[in-house]
């Protein structure tokens, strides 16, 4: 099979030939027809979080059909398809798995992390760890939703009943989520890059109802806000922006240093809390929404020899919604190879 592959944190992904994979008990093999880009792609490639398995086949937005089923895989028949996010495997015994908060599991894998992923034409998946792939999705559409949908699903649902709702950086998980809080009457304030008009008009064209700058104050005192963007001094910002009793939601894997704050800023019991991966739950739950608001996701295709550009495009914020690799035959259905 064909594969992007990160050997050295810090380096380019580069393009090589790899044997193919062989499901094993209780897995799944999957030709890849899409997988997204997300920021944690990112993150692993610049070496910011550590532990990862090298060389690694990065990519955990992955959207595929079932070639063949390993020793004991019986939940999947040949050709139908699936979806794999970040969560990959978890142990099933400890007292998190047991207890329904198995995002939390000490001995969990990751996709496209500790676990090879989608950025090739073939992967494997543990079967218990793959969703059935909502109709009327193509498959670059429905990619974006096996993360960015699944994690901003999440995020969301600790944020409450917030009916004033702010979302630091406006990228492809908020792209999403912000269809969703309005679906559920919310009111949706979006905050982009300092000078993003072009960010702001596409949040406006979703269904804010106020868009700007991270560096600007929203027009009233917010419920609860989300921060997509993983960036530190954002957290006082979105605390001074929620009113008391407010919920302030960081949703990624990783964030740089957070600065000291006054302490007044988190008085008046507001809270900060972390969102860490998800559960299959939060997932069958978002995919059997997503259809029903419906969530559209705008897409950037590139092909998976260009896995690299896509990473730089992300990183540079010259992505609108989402960048996904068309991947096999997606290539040639969208005249990208």
């Amino acid at each position: 099979m064909r594969a992007m592959v990160l050997t050295q944190p810090g380096q380019s992904l580069r393009e090589v030939e790899w044997a193919d994979p062989v499901p094993g008990p209780g897995q799944v093999l999957l030709e890849v027809a899409a997988c997204a880009v997300c920021r944690t792609d990112l993150h692993m490639v610049d070496g910011e979080l550590p532990n990862s398995i090298l060389p690694l086949i990065p990519g955990h937005e992955i959207v595929g059909r079932v070639l063949a089923s390993g020793p004991g895989a019986d939940r999947w028949n040949q050709g139908d398809r699936v979806g794999v996010g970040w969560l990959g495997w978890t142990c099933g015994t400890c007292e998190y798995c047991r207890n329904r908060r198995e995002n939390l599991c000490d001995r969990a894998r990751f996709t496209g992390y500790q676990l090879p992923g989608g950025y090739a034409t073939r992967a494997v998946a543990d079967e218990r760890f793959c969703f059935p792939v909502p109709e009327g999705y193509a498959d670059l559409q429905a990619a974006p939703l096996l993360c960015a949908g699944l994690i901003g699903y999440r995020s969301l649902k600790a944020a409450g009943d917030a009916r004033r709702l702010g979302l630091y950086g406006f990228g492809v998980a908020a792209h999403i989520v912000a269809q969703v809080a309005k679906q559920q009457g919310r009111r949706v304030f979006a905050f982009t890059r300092p000078g993003d008009r072009e960010g702001q008009r596409f949040s406006l064209s979703l269904g804010a109802d106020w868009s700007g700058g991270s560096d600007e104050s929203p027009p009233e005192l917010l419920d609860a806000a989300i921060l997509f963007a993983p960036v530190g001094s954002l957290i006082p910002a979105a605390l001074r922006s929620v009113g008391k009793g407010g919920t302030v939601v960081c949703a990624g894997i990783h964030m740089s240093d957070i600065p000291s704050f006054p302490y007044e800023l988190l008085w008046g019991e507001r809270l900060l809390r972390s969102v860490a991966n998800l559960t299959r739950n939060d997932g069958e739950e978002f995919l059997r929404l997503a259809p029903e608001i419906p969530v559209r996701t705008e897409v950037t295709p590139f092909p998976l020899a260009a896995a690299q550009s896509a990473l730089n495009a992300l990183r540079n914020g010259k992505i609108r919604g989402a960048a996904v690799l068309a991947i096999g035959e997606g290539e040639w259905r969208t005249g990208l190879k």
